[in-house]
């Protein structure tokens, strides 16, 4: 019987996303809304629109996720300035797409990096036992 053929690369971040804590894991969507911001500004220039869209459409599914994943009920202040940024975000992202406007999207994108970064340091300080417990909560919250 004959394996299917995997991607490696898709066989690795299977891998990666199964074992990342949860501050990786926002790290992560952090990643791919930038990625897919900068695409959609690499393509409004040669206006090819069509790209811009759908990659301005799947930073904003991200931005859902990350709406998703707040926990409004322990997250306190830090959880509802996060949703407000948020949905100033998807805002912004549905404005650059009305207007096909990449300076729009360069804000955004520059936001989207300072949140990755805090983010970032946030996971690397996450304890063991920290992922253990956020684990067992089901949803993101943003603990000391």
């Amino acid at each position: 019987m004959a394996l299917p053929n995997r991607n490696p690369y898709d066989q690795y971040k299977h891998t990666e996303i199964n074992t990342a804590n949860q501050g990786k894991l926002i790290v992560m969507l952090y990643d791919g809304a930038i990625k897919f911001c900068n695409i959609a500004i690499e393509n409004m220039h040669p206006k090819t629109y069509d790209i811009a869209n759908n990659n301005i459409l799947k930073a904003q599914d991200i931005i859902n996720e990350l709406i998703l994943a707040l926990n409004m009920n322990e997250g306190g202040d830090v959880a509802r300035n996060l949703f407000n940024l948020y949905i100033f975000f998807k805002k912004q992202l549905l404005e650059a797409n009305i207007q096909k406007n990449a300076d729009i999207l360069k804000n955004v994108v520059k936001l989207l990096r300072e949140l990755r970064d805090a983010w970032d340091k946030i996971s690397t300080k996450e304890t063991p036992s920290d992922r253990v417990a956020t684990a067992s909560k089901g949803s993101f919250s943003i603990e000391g």
